[in-house]
C-alpha cells in the first residue's frame, strides 16, 4: 500500500466475491449443534489460525455491549464452553446479566455462526480437569493475572510471574477458585453463508418447546 493511500480512504470499495456455496434447508441438520460441527470440522481441516476462536459480547444491566475474541475448549447440547477469570470484566457483566452472545467467523469458508443464550458457570470439576490439562506456563500466567485490572506496568505483571514460578518450583498449581469455566446454552442459532451479488444464505434456529424452529432470512 503506498504512503499516500490512507486506510480511511479505501475501506469503503473493498469487497470480496463469495463462491457458490450454499445453504438449502433440505440440506442441513435438524439440530444445529450437528450442522456447527460440520462447519467447524470444515474449518478444522483447512488448517486455520484458531478456528475455535469466537467473539463473546456481553451487556450491563442497562444495555451497553462489550465483545473479546475467546477460545471454545467444547460443546455439545448442554452449550459452549469457555474459560476465563471470574473477576474479569465479562464475568462481572455475566454475574448480573446472563444473556449473551457469540459469533464464529471463518473469513476462508465464507461462513460464520451467531449464536445466542444465557450463561452459567461450568461445574468445578470440569473447570479443574481443563485446568490441570493447560501448560504450566498458561497456569501461572491465570494466577499471575488481575484479568481486566488495572497494572502498573508490563514489568509488574512479568515480576509476578516469576514470583509465582518461584513459589510453584517442583509444585502441582491447583486450579484457583477466582478462575474457571462458562458454559452459554443457546436458545437462537443462525448459519450465515457468503453467496454472490449479496444474496446471503441466512438459515436461524430458533429452540422451542418441541425442538428447533428452521427459518430462512433475507440477507
Amino acid at each position: 500500500m503506498s504512503d499516500k493511500v490512507q486506510v480511511k480512504d479505501i475501506i469503503s470499495d473493498l469487497r470480496h466475491d463469495f463462491s457458490r456455496e450454499e445453504i438449502e434447508e433440505l440440506s442441513t441438520r435438524e439440530a444445529p449443534f450437528e450442522q456447527f460441527e460440520i462447519w467447524l470440522g470444515e474449518a478444522i481441516g483447512k488448517n486455520l489460525n484458531d478456528p475455535n476462536a469466537m467473539v463473546l459480547s456481553t451487556s450491563t444491566p442497562d444495555g451497553r455491549p462489550s465483545s473479546r475474541v475467546v477460545l471454545l475448549k467444547g460443546f455439545d447440547e448442554a452449550g459452549f464452553l469457555f474459560f476465563t477469570n471470574y473477576s474479569s470484566r465479562k464475568a462481572a457483566e455475566i454475574a448480573v446479566n446472563p444473556h449473551a452472545a457469540l459469533l464464529f467467523y471463518w473469513a476462508e469458508t465464507g461462513k460464520q455462526v451467531r449464536i445466542e443464550g444465557s450463561i452459567k458457570k461450568a461445574p468445578e470439576d470440569v473447570s479443574d480437569a481443563y485446568f490441570a490439562s493447560r501448560p504450566r506456563a498458561s497456569q501461572i500466567g491465570a494466577v499471575a493475572s488481575p484479568q481486566s485490572g488495572v497494572v502498573k506496568s508490563r514489568s509488574d505483571l512479568e515480576e509476578r510471574f516469576a514470583e509465582l514460578e518461584r513459589e510453584f518450583e517442583g509444585k502441582e498449581i491447583k486450579r484457583h477458585e477466582n478462575w474457571g469455566g462458562y458454559i452459554l446454552e443457546p436458545n437462537v442459532f443462525e448459519f450465515w453463508q457468503g453467496r454472490e451479488s449479496r444474496l446471503h444464505d441466512r438459515l436461524r434456529y430458533t429452540k422451542t418447546d418441541s425442538g428447533w424452529e428452521v427459518n430462512r432470512l433475507a440477507p
